[in-house]
């Protein structure tokens, strides 16, 4: 999560650093580290007696082929195993993270968190090097976002030239650098002050002419209206200063933006005393979304960012996201859907996200009815990713 004007002043007295006061933007070279997995793609295999969420309910016991890293048809000449009955899952999707590095990766696949989607990485190397690595989370990442002249990345002295946006002048140039760059949605940084209205228009404008979503990030009621004048196509945060109105969330339906409230960093941040901050409003404004109809994400804006007071851990905060999006009204349904076919849906990963023949085997098998009680997605016994299984977390 980044900051606004008028709470920047107690959030560097809280971070108590220099130069550096956004999530997510800070590369740390990749580590060397292998992924763990435990079985081979290749291996044809039958999940036997698994009781399937089929993204309304459960199924009764049946049998779930995985082969050659796809959901498969025939359970002939596969390798059975026993599901004992538990509940199989499509992997989780994490809607926003900040990348680290290989174990960003690794920690994201040991809590079944199958596919995650940076919202600010750079340099673009660091992020090509997380790139299709076989058997462990999947990815998909904004690069470098826009940002207003003055913002606390704008000071961080690596940060992108190109990205710090004047005017509506500069917009297609940056998104055109973006693409070349490999990002696969682009982003801006909304605050008030900050980017004008044009420029972030100018973008989204851009943006949408060369196929490309836009992301933007917006922490207050103010931001959010902008964000949705703009049309952009998900805002990520929901407001921490004032709860959105009914009108300001049916905007989003009728908009059809896309939220992504991140409650996990929102809690944090209302957890550390900041004026201005409060966790109810957060909570409140994901009540006024799903009343108005809104498509809900499931992000966690999980980070290893130094400087950020809230360090959501990678791949558990997911599964705490999907409990207080429950707290905050959706049902256990509704909060695993923001986490499985939604997102899927939402960044157009048309492989993944349910469990049906053809698609990607990004598994999960737990113990217990998430349906029952969301919480029963803790209990992982067992991960695979496109096919490959990954030792879950113990």
């Amino acid at each position: 999560m980044c900051m606004n004007d008028r709470n920047r002043r107690d959030f560097l007295k809280t971070a108590a650093v220099t130069g550096i006061a956004a999530a997510g933007v800070l590369a740390v070279p990749a580590t060397a580290q292998a992924a763990q997995s435990t079985a081979d793609a290749g291996e044809k295999i039958a999940l036997t007696n698994v009781r399937v969420f089929d993204g309304t309910s459960l199924t009764s016991p049946r049998t779930v082929v995985i082969e050659n890293g796809r959901i498969g048809l025939t359970a002939l000449g596969a390798r059975k195993i026993d599901g004992g009955g538990a509940t199989l899952l499509p992997g989780l999707i994490d809607a926003h993270i900040h990348l680290q590095d290989i174990s960003t990766l690794q920690r994201l696949a040991s809590y079944g968190v199958t596919t995650a989607l940076d919202m600010a990485t750079f340099p673009p190397a660091l992020v090509d090097s997380l790139r299709r690595r076989p058997g462990l989370t999947d990815i998909r990442s904004a690069g470098t976002p826009a940002v207003a002249p003055g913002s606390p990345q704008s000071q961080i002295p690596t940060f992108p030239a190109d990205a710090v946006l004047s005017g509506p002048e500069q917009a297609t140039a940056f998104v055109r650098a973006r693409i070349s760059e490999g990002s696969d949605y682009i982003k801006i940084i909304i605050d008030v002050p900050g980017l004008s209205p044009e420029t972030i228009k100018a973008v989204t404008v851009a943006a949408h002419v060369r196929g490309k979503r836009v992301m933007a990030h917006a922490t207050t009621a103010a931001s959010a209206d902008v964000a949705l004048a703009a049309g952009v196509d998900m805002i990520h945060h929901v407001p921490i200063d004032t709860a959105l109105t009914a009108s300001a969330a049916t905007r989003y339906t009728t908009t059809g933006t896309v939220s992504v409230p991140t409650l996990t960093m929102m809690e944090g941040f209302g957890g550390l005393g900041i004026p201005g901050m409060d966790y109810a409003a957060a909570e409140g404004s994901v009540v006024a979304l799903r009343r108005a109809g809104a498509r809900i994400l499931a992000g966690t804006d999980s980070n290893a960012t130094p400087g950020v007071p809230v360090h959501p851990a990678y791949g558990d905060s997911l599964h705490h996201e999907l409990e207080l999006l429950v707290r905050a009204g959706l049902t256990p349904r509704e909060a695993l859907r923001s986490a499985t076919s939604l997102p899927a849906q939402s960044f157009g990963l048309l492989d993944r996200g349910a469990i049906l023949p053809g698609y990607r085997a990004d598994l999960l098998l737990i113990d217990g009815d998430p349906l029952a009680d969301i919480t029963a997605t803790r209990a992982v016994q067992r991960v695979w990713i496109g096919g490959t299984e990954y030792a879950p977390v113990a």
